[in-house]
């Protein structure tokens, strides 16, 4: 039986020529030591991300989500995201709810994930990179199927005459549609997990800081949900059938998730290099990091995955074409998910105090 309260999870990943977040360009931040911008990914994407394999995996729907909107002087005005609030549902289980009403009719309720997710970013700011291109969309190859509508200042269609008269003494093309300085990432990349058990599969009764409403309350009991205790004061608990059902999908999301709103431009495997495991957030760091070094004046960072810092350690096969690895094996991803289990399912979720 599990005594710790809390799982740690480290994953690196690679990235290659991608965009992480293609509706604003690569996102990027400073790095003050370093002095320049680095790629990454929020912490709120990876989060989407694993929910998002994680229901893949079950082969579910993920919770309907009611998106609110207000009509005021005629024109629509942005409302409320209301959550369902439910935690049958996977994803709200594990991804937490909030449901918060402008006019104060009802209750806020309000669930805290309990997975707390990093951003992911470079296991060390000097191995990512960013690289910058412009890149097209036109059919220029292709002029007969590549169809001009130019309009007037009054929007009226102009004539193939009005537009090559427009175009005289100019060295602007039609055909040619840029996309200036787009930014795509390349590199190793880190994400950190932290699972609190306490919380994973309990829901509070508390009614001060509801997290359910009376009537989800009922549902629950009737659904054979366990009335217990954790640190936090009464709970439910879901029963271990059910459970036993959702951790091997959570561990598969865990190690495995990848960004799926990449578009063909930017589609990479996103692969799995290596996962640490721990129930001590301290090894973690130690166990998949990097070491600054100093070649002639030249400073350089080493990938380094260590296997004797105290963590559970998983090396797949294509790590060991980015870092020095001794034991890296094919089923490398699968024990890790195996040891989640393990230690999710060792965990006394029923009788916490």
């Amino acid at each position: 039986m599990s005594t710790s309260n809390f799982i740690y999870l480290r994953g690196l990943k690679h990235a290659e020529n991608t965009v992480f977040c293609v509706e604003n360009g690569q996102k990027s931040y400073y790095d003050p030591q370093f002095g320049f911008q680095v790629p990454y990914s929020s912490g709120q994407q990876v989060k989407r991300s694993i929910l998002s394999t994680l229901t893949d995996e079950l082969g579910i729907e993920p919770a309907p989500t009611t998106f609110v909107f207000n009509v005021k002087e005629k024109a629509l005005g942005e409302g409320e995201v209301l959550s369902i609030c439910d935690p049958t549902y996977p994803d709200q289980l594990f991804g937490g709810w909030m449901r918060a009403l402008k006019d104060g009719k009802e209750r806020t309720i309000k669930r805290r994930s309990p997975l707390s997710i990093s951003s992911m970013r470079p296991l060390h700011p000097l191995l990512a990179s960013k690289s910058k291109e412009n890149i097209t969309f036109d059919r220029s190859d292709r002029p007969e199927t590549h169809k001009i509508k130019v309009r007037d200042s009054q929007g009226n269609e102009m004539s193939k005459e009005q537009i090559e008269a427009l175009l005289e003494g100019s060295d602007r093309s039609l055909y040619r549609k840029w996309i200036p300085d787009n930014y795509r990432a390349t590199g190793l990349f880190v994400y950190d997990v932290a699972i609190d058990l306490r919380t994973l599969f309990c829901v509070s009764l508390n009614q001060y800081e509801p997290e359910l409403s009376k009537a989800m309350i009922e549902k629950l009991e009737q659904q054979g949900w366990i009335k217990s205790r954790n640190i936090f004061g009464e709970c439910l608990v879901m029963p271990k059938e059910q459970r036993d059902k959702l951790i091997p999908a959570l561990a598969k999301a865990l190690v495995n998730w990848r960004i799926t709103s990449n578009q063909a431009r930017t589609f990479t495997l996103m692969e799995t290099l290596a996962v640490a495991i721990s129930e001590n957030a301290n090894t973690i760091p130690a166990a998949i990091r990097a070491k600054l070094t100093d070649d002639e004046g030249t400073l350089k960072a080493k990938p380094i995955i260590d296997e004797n810092v105290g963590a559970d350690v998983f090396v797949s096969l294509p790590c060991a074409s980015y870092v020095i690895t001794e034991r890296e094996s094919a089923d490398a991803l699968e024990v890790a998910e195996k040891r989640l289990i393990q230690l999710m399912n060792s965990f006394n979720y029923e009788n916490q105090i």
